[in-house]
């Protein structure tokens, strides 16, 4: 059963039956949003990009985006970018997987964000979504409504973190300004 979160609203990523998770996939979906021209509506491509950053106490020690696929220790991959999306509907056009028994027990939270690498404004961007996967069944676990169509170009969408002897999940929805994940980090470190 999916949860769909709000802004601020967080989940524990414990199974029903006491068990915990072993991988899960963070999928990011989207649209092009419709724009009124002078001949009718026309819709120009949107390059969203998912990143996943890794942080040890508080700083940064690794990224997951679509130039760095694979962190360090193998433990978070992303699957690869898309540039135009286009699912936004229930698919997802760009993911990053979590092996969580693999990562280190120093890394205590991952953040994932999107971008807008082209530099649209999500207000050309329609039925934006990120969504927690259990990645043995292929359960949808958490959905969070990338909303608001702002005049912003990112948004921190949520993150994972340790919690006690398992992991929980908890969407931030932070909109921010930036065309990678390296201009977001003074908008992310609020969030840890």
């Amino acid at each position: 059963m999916t949860v769909n979160l709000s802004k601020g609203q967080g989940i524990s990523l414990q199974k029903a039956d006491g068990g915990t998770l072993t991988a899960v996939r963070m999928g990011l979906g989207w649209q092009a949003a419709p724009r009124r021209g002078l001949f009718g509506s026309r819709t120009r491509e949107v390059d969203l990009d998912a990143s996943a950053v890794l942080f040890a106490g508080g700083q940064p020690v690794d990224v997951v985006f679509f130039r760095h696929l694979v962190s360090d220790d193998g433990s978070v991959r992303h699957t690869g970018d898309n540039l135009v999306g286009g699912a936004g509907t229930g698919g997802d056009d760009e993911a990053i997987l979590v092996d969580l028994q693999r990562v280190p027990v120093h890394i205590d939270q991952i953040v994932f964000t999107v971008n807008s690498f082209t530099g649209q404004t999500f207000s050309e961007v329609q039925n934006a979504f990120c969504r927690l996967v259990d990645e043995t069944n292929g359960q949808e676990l958490a959905r969070y409504t990338l909303d608001g169509g702002g005049a912003y170009t990112a948004q921190i969408m949520a993150k994972v973190h340790r919690s006690g002897n398992g992991w929980a999940m908890t969407a931030i929805g932070n909109p921010a300004n930036g065309k990678t994940f390296q201009d977001l980090m003074p908008a992310i470190l609020p969030s840890l």
